[in-house]
């Protein structure tokens, strides 16, 4: 279980950093600011762009605050 909650650790103290760094240029951590995701080009392609459901497609870190508090 040592090795679990390594890892988990590192995983939660990575997101923590991307969050603080998306903060801190105002843009959302799920899409990376863009506003839409895309899927995988192999899988899906000719798929289109959704709307990021974290900021509702806005790409902005306060819109994304709002909807995860």
């Amino acid at each position: 279980m040592g090795l679990i909650n390594t890892v988990n650790d590192w995983i939660s103290s990575r997101y923590e950093k991307k969050v603080r760094e998306m903060e801190g240029l105002g843009l959302c951590p799920d899409c990376n600011g863009r506003g839409f995701h895309t899927f995988n080009t192999y899988d899906l392609y000719f798929a289109n762009p959704i709307d990021c459901t974290g900021c509702n497609g806005s790409g902005n870190y306060s819109e994304w605050f709002e909807g995860n508090q």
